[in-house]
């Protein structure tokens, strides 16, 4: 994921290199932007035999959410909703009825998947990944397109700049 947005976000500043008054972001402020979102893309989903915690680095988590646990014996359930686009995902009922978003988008979600049917006995036949492996080759084959797209603009960016 950290790549597609880094493909969408490099070429604008030479995109919109004519269209800005102030110009393009200076190097500070492409790196502030490249650590937050790196900082909100590194969610992490930790299991242990005492329960399941998702959390962020310590560097960025004073910055965005801190994440939450739960034990597995406060996990009474899991309750599905569908999405706005038609996927399904699954909530973790905790005993006082707190519903918490069930990562699903992690690598060994089947391990992940296992270990709640084995610490707390609910069922999870039916808990399927919210994307299919072969859902990421595409997102990879996209990827590439847009980064053979990207060094297109800037290669025409900096051609142009040379005619002017």
């Amino acid at each position: 994921m950290l790549g597609v947005a880094n493909i969408l976000i490099l070429p604008s500043a030479f995109f919109l290199l004519p269209f800005t008054i102030s110009g393009p972001l200076s190097l500070p402020q492409k790196t502030i932007s490249f650590v937050w979102l790196y900082g909100a893309l590194s969610e992490r989903v930790v299991l242990d035999d005492v329960g399941l915690r998702v959390t962020y680095p310590i560097w960025i988590r004073w910055l965005l959410r801190r994440g939450w646990s739960l034990d597995w014996s406060q996990i009474t359930a899991l309750k599905p909703r569908t999405t706005g686009q038609s996927g399904l995902v699954y909530y973790c009922l905790s005993r006082d009825q707190q519903a918490y978003l069930l990562p699903m988008r992690v690598a060994g979600f089947a391990r992940l998947v296992q270990q709640l049917e084995s610490h707390t006995g609910i069922d999870t036949g039916d808990v399927k990944p919210l994307a299919q492996p072969w859902m990421y080759l595409i997102l990879l084959g996209f990827t590439g397109l847009l980064l053979w797209v990207d060094g297109w603009i800037v290669w025409t960016a900096w051609s142009l700049e040379g005619l002017s």
